[in-house]
C-alpha cells in the first residue's frame, strides 16, 4: 500500500490541506492579536483624552485629583496604570512607584516589564502611552497586558492543537481513502495475474454501487470476454490445423516408410525415401510442439502438478546430457542447492531445462564450459544457466521466445524456433519469470520460481 499512488496522491492532498491550514491559522491569529491590541490602544487612548480635557479645564491640580480618582476606581482590577511626572520624571501622583526605564518622554507607544511582586520577582507585560505636558509634565497611561498576553498564548496553543489533529485526521484519511482504493484495485491485479498465468475465465468481480470502479471493471470484462472467445477461436483453429495435419502426415510417414522398406537398403531411391521420413519427423515434431504449447498456455495441465525436488530434477538433466558434453570436450559445473520444493509438472520442468540445456551445450564451443545452479530464496528459486558461447544480442532477448522466431534469419541451421518458446510457456505456467543476459562472453540464462 505504500507504494501505491493513491497513497502519495491522498498524502499530497493531505500536506496541501495542512498547509492551507496553517495559513488559515496564521491569519486568524494575526488578525485576532491586532484586533486585540487596537481595542486596547482604542481605551488608553480614551483615557488619555479625557486627562488632558480635565488638565486644559482645571490645570495639573484637576490632573492629578482626577488620575487619583480612577486609581481608587481600577484599584480592585489593577489593569489601568497612570503615572505622572515633573521634569525630572519624578513621581507626583500614579499607580506607578517610578518612570519605567525603557520608556522616554520623547517616546509614543512602551511595553515594559511591570513588578508585580518583588519577592518572587513575578512580572507582567504592560503598554502603555506617553503623553508630555505643558510644564515639562510628563504623562503614562497605560494597561496591564498580561490577560492579553496569556490569551494570545492559549490562542496559539489551540489553534496548534487544532492544527496536529486536522494534520492527524487529513493523513488517517488519506489512508483509509487509500487502502479503499488499493483494495479496488489489488482485486484487478489479481485477477490479471490469473488470467497472465493462463486462467482466461476469471473475471473482475463488481460489487452493488456501481462507481467508477465497478464501470471499469465491467468494460474490463467485457474486453476480457472478447479477448477469450477471440484466443478461443485461433486456439480451435491452430488444434484443429495441427490435427488435421498430423494426422495425414503420419500416414505419408507410414507411406514412405513401407516404399523404404521395399527399396535397396544402398539405392539412391531409399536414401531419398529416408530423407523424406526425416522431413515427416520434423513436420510432425514441429506439429506435436505446437500443441504442446497450446495445452501449456491454456493452463490445461495445471491440475496434474504435484510436489517436484529442483535438486534432483536438476541433477538428472544434467546427468541425461553429460555424455554429450564430453563428446565436446566441454565442461559443464553444478551449484545446485538441496531442499528446493515447489509444485509443478516435473515432466514439462524437465523438458524445460533440458532445452535450455541442450541450447548451450549447442552453441558453446569445444572446450567450453557451462554452469548450471540453483540458489534456494525464502520466497523463490533461482535457478542460472551460463555458457561462453556467442550469447544473443539484447535487442533480439526478448524475441527468441516468439514461436517461429529464429536467430538465424536464413534458417539454414536445424530446428524449428519453438525450443523457447515451450520454455517461456512452461515458466509462465509455474508463475515464474526467465530472462536472458550477457555472460560476457555468452549468454547468462535467469529463471526465478516462486517456493
Amino acid at each position: 500500500m505504500f507504494h501505491s499512488y493513491t497513497l502519495r496522491l491522498a498524502f499530497l492532498y493531505a500536506t496541501i490541506f495542512s498547509i492551507s491550514t496553517l495559513f488559515l491559522f496564521y491569519f486568524f491569529y494575526v488578525f485576532t492579536a491586532s484586533y486585540m491590541t487596537q481595542q486596547m490602544d482604542s481605551t488608553i487612548q480614551t483615557e488619555i483624552q479625557g486627562l488632558a480635557e480635565r488638565y486644559k479645564q482645571e490645570g495639573i491640580s484637576g490632573l492629578t485629583a482626577l488620575i487619583a480618582e480612577r486609581i481608587n476606581r481600577h484599584q480592585a482590577t489593577g489593569n489601568s496604570l497612570y503615572l505622572l511626572t515633573n521634569y525630572t520624571l519624578q513621581p507626583l501622583v500614579g499607580n506607578l512607584d517610578r518612570w519605567p526605564k525603557e520608556a522616554s518622554v520623547d517616546e509614543d507607544w512602551i511595553e515594559f516589564e511591570l513588578v508585580m511582586d518583588e519577592q518572587t520577582n513575578e512580572t507582567h507585560l504592560a503598554r502603555a502611552k506617553i503623553f508630555r505636558l505643558p510644564g515639562q509634565f510628563g504623562l503614562l497611561v497605560g494597561r496591564d497586558i498580561h490577560q492579553l498576553t496569556e490569551a494570545k498564548r492559549r490562542i496559539v496553543q489551540a489553534l496548534t492543537w487544532g492544527l496536529v489533529f486536522m494534520v492527524l485526521l487529513a493523513f488517517s484519511g488519506g489512508l483509509v481513502l487509500s487502502r479503499r482504493t488499493v483494495r479496488k484495485i489489488e482485486r484487478i491485479n489479481q485477477t490479471a495475474k490469473s488470467i497472465i498465468s493462463g486462467d482466461l475465465s476469471r473475471r473482475i468481480p463488481l460489487t452493488a454501487r456501481n462507481d467508477d470502479f465497478d464501470q471499469l471493471a465491467n468494460n474490463l470484462n467485457h474486453m476480457l470476454d472478447r479477448i477469450e472467445m477471440l484466443m478461443e477461436d485461433i486456439r480451435r483453429v491452430s488444434d484443429n490445423i495441427a490435427h488435421d495435419l498430423r494426422t495425414p502426415l503420419t500416414r505419408l510417414r507410414q507411406h514412405l516408410e513401407e516404399a523404404r522398406l521395399e527399396q535397396e537398403p544402398t539405392s539412391q531411391s531409399a536414401m531419398g525415401l529416408e530423407q523424406s521420413i526425416k522431413e515427416a519427423d520434423s513436420l510432425l515434431s514441429t506439429f506435436n510442439a505446437l500443441l504442446r504449447i497450446a495445452r501449456i498456455e491454456a493452463g490445461q495441465i495445471r491440475a496434474g502438478f504435484s510436489e517436484v525436488d529442483f535438486h534432483m530434477l536438476l541433477q538428472d538433466v544434467v546427468e541425461l546430457y553429460e555424455p554429450l558434453v564430453e563428446a565436446k570436450d566441454q565442461k559443464i559445473e553444478q551449484s545446485i542447492e538441496t531442499q528446493a520444493v515447489s509444485d509443478g509438472d516435473r515432466d514439462l520442468l524437465f523438458q524445460a531445462f533440458a532445452n535450455l540445456i541442450e541450447n548451450a551445450i549447442k552453441y558453446t564451443p569445444n572446450h567450453g564450459k557451462i554452469t548450471v545452479s540453483l540458489v534456494v530464496r525464502p520466497d523463490a528459486m533461482i535457478i542460472t544457466i551460463c555458457d561462453n558461447g556467442p550469447g544473443i544480442p539484447e535487442p533480439e532477448r526478448g524475441k527468441v521466445f516468439q514461436r517461429f522466431y529464429r536467430l538465424d534469419q536464413s534458417r539454414s541451421t536445424a530446428g524449428n524456433g519453438l525450443g523457447l518458446s515451450m520454455v517461456s510457456a512452461v515458466i509462465t505456467l509455474h508463475r515464474g519469470e526467465i530472462t536472458l543476459e550477457d555472460n560476457a562472453p555468452g549468454l547468462r540464462c535467469l529463471i526465478r520460481i516462486p517456493s
